[in-house]
């Protein structure tokens, strides 16, 4: 009978790659596969993850499959360097017995051949909200652009079911299978829902694929957008590199897996090495896809009424479980909490996706992230604050500097974040600013109209 656990273990190692102490259940496993505490590490695939934390002094994270002479375990690890060794943090711990394993061959299979066909595939959150999408299919990439203008919102709101109407948000496994229709394709499609998380189905959120029923029908030319006439990487290459960087991405992950048959452990843990880094070179891609369009003298946003406490209660959503992982605690306004404001909802969810993201990443572990917002005359304020290590006077000069990262690397990030976020304020009218001293931690404010001081800036 396979077992499962949420229970989050964490482990140490020292300058040779040993595990000098460990909690359960990695400490039973590995005595159990013929280490010794402390000893080297007889897991191949977590031995490659710690090596190369020490070495590059790199954070790294993905999922893992090993076994012993009994069962077959996949967890979700993280490994960052710590002193001359490592740290070591599982979550997601689901064990099997081997001969079971042969069961689930035919849904593994299912799974790579529905990464292989899909024309759209998409990571949701665990109630069925858009967090990052990508198409293969020409005719998908009209609902590929406004699926990541919602990001945040659910998927079904972009497409329509047979099962049920798209303003109804339905248990995934009624939508799995159905068939959608989609605007911009008269191609038939179907949908289907992968549910991540253990042990309740869908708790760390969803895979979405969308898989065509027929070969793509010849397509008329696609009318111009005003935001299409950036050039560069934005209109040219993004396009043509995303598809083969994601089919790059999807085949890596099978491979690693093993969903197609046994390979020897280093070949996993090659094809794992390549999917990180694809993953990392996707989102760079979207980095610099975004770059040029804010910085393209005719980009403008699309000002709405919009509610700032409610923006920032779906970001903390959104990233929720990503602030778990390392124990850190989001304090969102209350849902009694209303700040209204004039700004474009989908460019301030990124604003404070990146803001939220950043005090996560660069909070101490069982710390404490506060968002708060307040309106003070014509102007609202969102703030975002933390209790990193701060930013003295010089670092907070260049922290909104275009590829600025302050001396961090190997966390895969392109130092275009809060830029990005600085230059989108400044097309809503608004400003976006840190306050901070070494060792207090950082205060990150957006500013934008209330509904009253809305003006119209010449473009």
């Amino acid at each position: 009978m396979a077992s499962a656990s949420s229970h989050r273990a964490q482990a140490q190692t020292d300058a040779q790659d040993r595990l000098i102490a460990a909690d359960e259940p990695l400490a039973s496993f590995h005595l159990r596969a013929g280490g010794e505490m402390p000893g080297v590490i007889v897991t191949p695939a977590l031995l490659e993850m710690v090596r190369k934390a020490r070495v590059y002094g790199l954070r790294m994270a993905r999922a893992i499959r090993a076994q012993d002479d009994s069962e077959q375990v996949t967890a979700w690890v993280e490994v960052e360097p710590d002193g001359d060794g490592a740290l070591i943090r599982i979550s997601d711990w689901y064990a099997q017995p081997l001969e079971s394993t042969a069961k689930a061959e035919p849904e593994g299979k299912k799974l790579a051949l529905l990464r292989h066909v899909a024309g759209l595939s998409a990571r949701l959150g665990p109630s069925q909200e858009v967090l990052a999408v990508d198409a293969d299919a020409p005719d998908l990439e009209m609902l590929a652009g406004r699926m990541r203008e919602g990001i945040g919102e659910v998927w079904t709101q972009f497409v329509t079911p047979t099962a049920g109407s798209h303003h109804k948000r339905l248990h995934w496994r009624l939508l799995d299978g159905a068939s959608v229709e989609i605007e911009g394709s008269d191609r038939e499609w179907s949908v289907h829902l992968v549910p991540l998380g253990k042990p309740q189905p869908g708790s760390d959120g969803f895979e979405l694929y969308i898989v065509p029923r027929e070969a793509p029908r010849e397509e008329a030319p696609k009318p111009a957008r005003a935001q299409d006439r950036v050039s560069g990487i934005g209109r040219d290459i993004a396009p043509v590199l995303r598809q083969p960087v994601s089919r790059i991405i999807a085949n890596a992950e099978t491979i690693r897996t093993q969903l197609a048959g046994p390979l020897a452990e280093e070949y996993s843990n090659y094809a794992a090495d390549i999917a990180a880094a694809g993953e990392h070179l996707l989102a760079l891609i979207e980095d610099l896809t975004t770059l040029e369009l804010v910085e393209d003298e005719e980009f403008v946003t699309e000002p709405d009424k919009i509610d700032l406490a409610d923006v920032a209660r779906r970001a903390v959503g959104i990233l929720g479980v990503r602030a778990q992982e390392r124990g850190i605690t989001l304090d969102a306004p209350k849902e009694a909490d209303s700040t209204p404001a004039i700004g474009e909802f989908r460019r301030v969810l990124q604003v404070l996706l990146n803001l939220v993201g950043n005090a996560i990443r660069y909070s101490p572990e069982g710390a404490q992230v506060w968002i708060r917002t307040e309106i003070e005359g014509k102007r609202a304020r969102i703030t975002v604050a933390d209790q990193g290590e701060g930013l003295d006077e010089a670092q907070q000069a260049r922290v909104f500097a275009k590829f600025e990262r302050l001396g961090r690397s190997g966390d895969g990030g392109s130092g275009l974040g809060l830029y990005i976020s600085r230059r989108l304020a400044e097309a809503m009218d608004g400003t976006l600013t840190v306050e901070s001293a070494k060792g207090q931690g950082a205060r990150f404010t957006l500013e934008l109209p209330t509904f009253k001081e809305r003006r119209k800036k010449p473009r």
